[in-house]
């Protein structure tokens, strides 16, 4: 048997002051980590420390993994610092690039900025450590770093999002695949909705110790009405041998828990949805209450949904629920905005009104007031109206106002995705 790739460890080294009093939420931690284990390379430490000279090199002189990755502090500003620090670390020098000025002047140009309009600030990013590897920036003006040392990588990049991935997937990604060759890993992602992290792992806990006897490692990530369930087995040469062990045990898990599973890797609910209806040539609409819109907003947010998706109506108030979905008066004073009748024949009634094949509607109450003792917060009714009549469903959402509505959305989509695959 051939022996295992020595594991690689990575650092993600995050700059700026406005990361530390929370001005600016650091998204990029969390991509790289997912970025580096997809390709085998194992995150051990993320740190944030703010624009200060002495706190940068402190960073710099205690990390110990494998590849440092860094972002932010490379603006054009007095407060960005870091490659001054890198030139200090590395004891180097900054020197003007004349590729890289050329390509500022050019994005700027493009911009509609004649050449010599192009303020020094800016052409001196341009200045780069000596001693580095310029990684390119397709998407701004502050280019990539790449330093190696004693058989350690440290990479630089910008703390613009929008950019730094780019830079990643473009050059560091691939750069870093190369230069270490790590342990091939293999993953896959099985995307489940109805039990919440601690019943679903109660349910399975059996196949979950089962795993261990191939290598493989479960990571439960949950997130509003969610719960992914990521497989991962480190391999040597292709991983043939693991995706083969991977596959085995997904298999297992879709006769467990058939009803739970709506897809894989990084699909969507509303892009199940999507597929279920064009597949079938139907179409939806939405009544919605307490979801406000946002129900409509998941639908719309993926590509071709005008080929299934109508329309909707927002029926906040019950005006609105009268007179657009023909709810009787005395059915909304006799059971309430909040209630099973008054659910379902907002579903039929926009389903009527719209002359769709499908509908889904919502009532509840989001919070953080309005809950009574029979009634309280998080209390949502939804219901799903289609060709074999209404049917309808109680639940108790738990956190904020945003979550319980989110938690809403996602229940009615996983009521629909039923109903279609059941007939």
């Amino acid at each position: 048997m051939a022996e295992p790739r020595r594991e690689i460890t990575a650092e993600c080294l995050c700059i700026g002051d406005e990361l530390l009093i929370g001005q600016t939420l650091n998204t990029n931690a969390a991509w790289m980590g997912e970025q580096l284990g997809l390709i085998g390379i194992r995150p051990v430490l993320t740190r944030v420390v703010g624009d200060h000279p002495d706190r940068i090199l402190e960073a710099l002189r205690t990390s110990t993994a494998d590849v440092v990755l860094m972002t932010g502090g490379l603006g054009p500003t007095k407060d960005d610092i870091t490659k001054h620090m890198l030139c200090t670390f590395f004891g180097t020098r900054l020197v003007r690039r004349p590729e890289v000025e050329a390509r500022i002047v050019e994005l700027f140009t493009r911009m509609g900025r004649a050449p010599g309009d192009v303020m020094e600030v800016n052409r001196a990013q341009a200045d780069l450590p000596e001693d580095c590897t310029v990684v390119p920036n397709l998407r701004g003006t502050a280019s990539g770093m790449w330093f190696e040392r004693a058989g350690r990588v440290f990479v630089s990049m910008p703390g613009v999002p929008y950019e730094m991935t780019g830079m990643m997937v473009r050059d560091v990604l691939p750069m870093l695949r190369d230069r270490f060759e790590p342990p091939v890993i293999v993953h896959r992602t099985v995307l489940t909705t109805g039990l919440g992290e601690s019943q679903l792992a109660e349910r399975i806990a059996g196949w979950e110790d089962a795993l261990a006897a191939d290598g493989i490692k479960l990571a439960y990530l949950p997130s509003p009405g969610l719960v992914k369930l990521r497989l991962s087995a480190y391999a040597n040469a292709d991983g043939t041998a693991a995706r083969a062990q991977v596959d085995r045990r997904v298999q297992a898990l879709y006769g467990l828990i058939p009803e739970l599973i709506y897809g894989e890797g990084e699909e969507r609910l509303e892009q199940v949805i999507g597929r279920l209806l064009k597949a079938k040539g139907q179409t939806l609409t939405l009544a919605e209450s307490c979801t406000g819109g946002f129900l409509s907003h998941l639908v719309t947010s993926i590509p071709g949904s005008s080929a299934y998706y109508i329309g909707g109506v927002v029926s906040y108030a019950n005006a609105v629920k009268m007179e657009e979905l023909g709810i009787p008066s005395d059915m909304l004073e006799l059971n309430g905005a909040v209630s099973q009748p008054v659910v379902e024949r907002m579903a039929s009634g926009v389903r009527e009104a719209l002359k769709s094949d499908w509908a889904i509607a919502t009532s509840g109450v989001a919070g953080p007031d309005g809950g009574t003792p029979d009634k309280p917060v998080g209390t949502v009714w939804l219901a799903v109206a289609g060709p074999d009549g209404v049917r309808s469903s109680k639940g108790v959402f738990m956190g904020t106002r945003d979550l319980i509505i989110q938690r809403s959305a996602t229940a009615g989509l996983n009521m629909l995705r039923k109903r279609l695959l059941s007939g």
